[in-house]
C-alpha cells in the first residue's frame, strides 16, 4: 500500500512530553499501512533516544534517524523530508499532538481540493494560535483570499512533490523564525492551500516548565535578522502594493508592535526592553511603507508610529495606559428555547475595572490617526476618538471552548451597539456591546454536535484598538438565571455557572447532581395501571428515547424499560410480570445511544407488590461511610488541637 502520509518530528530532549505526541500518532485513524512517522533525534542527551528505538523496534510504521545536534529544528525536517515516502509530509513538533483524525481528514481534505498545502484547525493548549482563519473551511485559500499569514507555524501537510518541484527546504542552523521562511513561501507558491477548520487537527501545547523554544527570550539581533529573510520572501513572489502591504503587516502587528504594548513591554528589563525597541524600529523604518501600518487597529497604528519616531518613552507611558484595560462581558440571559440555549450579554471594554469612557462628541480631528503623537496624552486621545467613530464596525464572538483540550467553536451572534452616558458625566460615553448568542448542541462544535466534556464560554470583543477575549461572567443578576439541563442531539447539556468565578460553563454528558434526578418527588411519580410517568426538571425539545434500569435487592438482574422523553416527563409501560414483591430502585438513561450510555438515580423507590407498583416512596439520603465518619473525626481533632495550639501562642505573647 503506497504511503499516503509521512509525519516528519523533529526531536530534542523533551523527556515525557513526548509520549503524548507519540500516543496520538499511534491512534491515527488513517490505516497504519498508509502513513509512516519518522523521528528525527537532533543529539538529545535524555533517555529518548532509547524509547524511540524501543518504539521503533515494536511499530512498522515508525522510523528513527539519529544525528548530532544542529541547533534548532530546520535541518531535523529537512532529514525528514529526504527520507520520506509519503505523498504528503505532515510536520509536527515533539510536545504537541494531533486530534485521532487528523491525517486522514486532511489528507482526504487536501486531494479532494487539489491542495499542495492542508492547514489544520489548531487548539492552543497555553498556547495563541490562529483564531479568524479557523471560523470556517476554506478550500481553495489564499494569501489575498483568507488570512494565512496568520499561521506560519510549520505544523502543515505539505505535497511532497510540490516542495520538490520547487526546491523549498527550512533554514538550517541556530536560527530562528526558519518556519515563517518555510510556510510563506510554501504559501505563496502553491497552486492551492486548503484550510480545513471543522475538526481540530493539531494541539500546540505549552509545557509546564515553559521550556518550549519559542518562550525562551531571544537575541533581539539575530531574530530581527532572520525576520528580514521571511520579508525577502514575500518581496520575492509579489509586487508591491495592497497584498504585500497585508502580508508585512502580519509581522509588524505580531513581532514587533505587539512585543511593545502593555505588560508585554512593561515585563520586560530595562535594557533587553531598549535593545528590543531598537532592532524593531530598524525593520520598521527599513522595510514598512505607510501603506503596511494603515490597516491595523487604532491601537497599533498609534504604537508604529511612535517606533517609527524612535520615541520609546512614550511607547512606555502608551503602554502602562493600555496595561489598565481589560475586556468584560457580563451575562444577561440564559434559556433554552426549541432546544438551543439562548445566551444574552453585554460587552465592554473596563479601566482599572470600571467601564472605560470615551468622549461624547465624534471629533473628526481626533480621530485621524495619520502623523505622529505629540506625547502618550496625545496618542491616547487619538485612540479614544477613533474608537468612537468607528463604533459601528466592532463586534463580539461568542465562543464555546472545551477544556480538557482548548478546542474552540464560533456560535451565532446576534449584535447591536449601544452608546451609553457615563454617569453624570455628559462629555464621556461607554460604548457597549449587546449580544444573543444561540447554541445549538447538535452544531455547535463546527457543524457537529458537541463531545462529552466541559465546555466554558468565552466572549471575544474587538472594539477600537483592541481585540481581546474574557469568560462570559461574573452574573450578577439576582435571582442569577438557573436553566434546566437539556437533552438535545443525544446529549445531556447543563448550562451552569462556576464556583468561583461565577462565569458560564456547559457540562456535556458529565453532569449527574446539576441535572435534577436526585431532587424529584413522589409526587413527581405517577403510576396509572401499568403507566409510569415522571415529571422532570428538563428541557427536552422534541419526543427522545430514553431506558429506564429498575435494580432491587431481591432480584437477580436489573430489569430494563424502554420509554420516552416527551417534554418535561418521562413516561414508559412497566412491566409487571417482571417485577418481583419488594422496593425497586429507578435510575434513568437520557442518552441511550451515547458512546457511554450513564444510568442517572432518582431520589425515589418504587414499591411492587403482586406485578404491580403500589407506593411511590422517598429514597433516604445515604448518610457519611464509616471511612468518612472518621476523616471527619480525625480532622475535627486536628481543628482542636490548632485552635488550643494558637490560644496559647496568643497568651504567651
Amino acid at each position: 500500500m503506497p504511503v499516503k502520509v509521512s509525519v516528519i518530528v523533529p526531536v530534542y530532549n523533551p523527556g515525557p512530553y513526548i509520549e503524548d505526541c507519540v500516543a496520538s500518532l499511534l491512534r491515527q485513524s488513517l490505516p497504519a499501512d498508509e502513513y509512516e512517522v519518522i523521528f528525527v533525534d537532533d543529539g538529545s542527551t535524555d533517555e529518548t533516544p532509547a524509547r524511540l528505538d524501543q518504539l521503533a523496534a515494536e511499530e512498522p510504521r515508525i522510523q528513527v534517524i539519529h544525528q548530532e545536534n544542529s541547533g534548532w529544528s530546520g535541518k531535523p525536517r529537512n532529514v525528514g523530508i529526504e527520507a520520506s515516502q509519503g505523498e504528503f509530509v505532515m510536520f509536527v513538533d515533539n510536545d504537541d499532538y494531533l486530534g485521532d483524525e487528523a491525517l486522514e481528514r486532511m489528507y482526504d481534505y487536501g486531494v479532494a481540493n487539489g491542495a499542495d498545502v492542508i492547514v489544520g484547525k489548531m487548539a492552543g493548549k497555553g498556547r495563541p494560535v490562529p483564531v479568524e482563519l479557523f471560523r470556517h473551511n476554506h478550500p481553495k485559500a489564499s494569501v489575498e483570499n483568507a488570512p494565512l499569514i496568520d499561521s506560519l507555524t510549520p505544523h502543515k501537510m505539505v505535497r511532497r512533490a510540490f516542495l520538490d518541484r520547487i526546491g523549498l527546504r527550512f533554514p538550517e542552523g541556530r536560527r530562528r523564525l526558519e518556519d515563517h521562511v518555510f510556510v510563506t513561501e510554501a504559501y505563496l507558491r502553491a497552486d492551492n492551500v486548503s484550510v480545513l477548520s471543522d475538526y481540530v487537527c493539531y494541539y500546540h501545547v505549552k509545557r509546564d516548565d515553559a521550556s518550549n523554544a519559542g518562550f525562551q527570550r531571544f537575541d533581539p539581533v539575530g531574530y530581527f535578522r532572520n525576520l528580514r529573510e521571511a520579508l525577502d520572501v514575500v518581496e520575492r513572489y509579489t509586487e508591491p502594493g495592497a497584498v504585500r502591504d497585508r502580508l508585512f503587516r502580519r509581522w509588524l502587528r505580531n513581532e514587533m508592535v505587539e512585543r511593545m504594548r502593555s505588560n508585554r513591554l512593561l515585563k520586560l528589563p530595562e535594557d533587553y526592553r531598549k535593545e528590543m525597541f531598537d532592532e524593531i524600529r530598524g525593520v520598521v523604518v527599513e522595510r514598512f511603507g505607510p501603506g503596511v501600518a494603515n490597516g491595523m487597529q487604532e491601537a497599533q497604528r498609534i504604537v508604529a508610529a511612535l517606533i517609527a519616531a524612535d520615541r520609546l518613552d512614550d511607547v512606555i507611558a502608551f503602554a502602562e495606559w493600555e496595561a489598565s484595560l481589560a475586556p468584560s462581558a457580563t451575562p444577561q440571559s440564559v434559556e433554552w428555547r426549541d432546544g438551543v440555549l439562548h445566551v444574552g450579554f453585554t460587552a465592554e471594554f473596563t479601566s482599572h475595572g470600571k467601564p472605560m469612557t470615551f468622549p461624547a462628541e465624534d471629533d473628526s480631528d481626533g480621530a485621524d490617526l495619520d502623523g505622529t503623537p505629540t506625547d502618550a496624552d496625545d496618542a491616547i486621545a487619538r485612540v479614544a476618538a477613533s474608537t468612537v467613530a468607528r463604533f459601528g464596525s466592532a463586534t463580539a464572538d461568542f465562543l464555546v471552548r472545551e477544556r480538557s483540550t482548548a478546542a474552540q467553536f464560533f456560535q451565532p451572534v446576534e449584535l447591536t451597539r449601544e452608546t451609553l452616558p457615563a454617569g453624570d458625566n455628559d462629555d464621556q460615553v461607554r460604548l457597549v456591546l449587546r449580544g444573543t448568542a444561540t447554541v445549538d448542541p447538535g452544531t455547535a462544535a463546527g457543524g457537529v454536535a458537541l463531545g462529552g466534556g466541559l465546555f466554558d464560554v468565552f466572549v471575544r470583543i474587538k472594539l477600537g484598538g483592541w481585540t481581546r477575549e474574557c469568560r462570559l461572567g461574573p452574573v450578577k443578576l439576582d435571582p442569577r438565571p438557573v436553566p434546566p439541563a437539556g437533552v438535545v442531539a443525544g446529549r445531556v447539556v447543563l448550562p451552569y455557572w462556576t464556583a468561583k468565578q461565577a462565569t458560564l460553563s456547559l457540562d456535556v454528558d458529565r453532569a449527574v447532581k446539576g441535572v435534577g434526578l436526585g431532587r424529584l418527588k413522589p409526587d413527581d411519580v405517577t403510576v396509572t395501571g401499568d403507566r409510569l410517568r415522571v415529571a422532570l426538571p428538563l428541557h427536552v425539545p422534541g419526543d427522545t428515547k430514553a431506558l429506564l434500569r429498575l435494580t432491587s435487592a431481591t432480584a437477580a438482574e436489573p430489569v430494563d424499560v424502554e420509554g420516552t422523553l416527551s417534554g418535561a416527563f418521562f413516561e414508559a409501560t412497566l412491566p409487571g410480570s417482571a417485577l418481583a414483591d419488594g422496593t425497586w430502585k429507578p435510575a434513568l438513561c437520557l442518552a441511550p445511544e451515547a458512546d457511554e450510555p450513564r444510568f442517572l438515580a432518582m431520589s425515589v423507590s418504587l414499591a411492587a407488590r403482586s406485578g404491580r407498583v403500589q407506593v411511590v416512596r422517598p429514597v433516604k439520603p445515604a448518610g457519611p461511610s464509616t471511612g468518612q465518619k472518621v476523616v471527619r473525626k480525625v480532622r475535627r481533632t486536628l481543628g482542636k488541637i490548632a485552635r488550643k495550639a494558637g490560644l496559647r501562642r496568643g497568651n504567651g505573647a
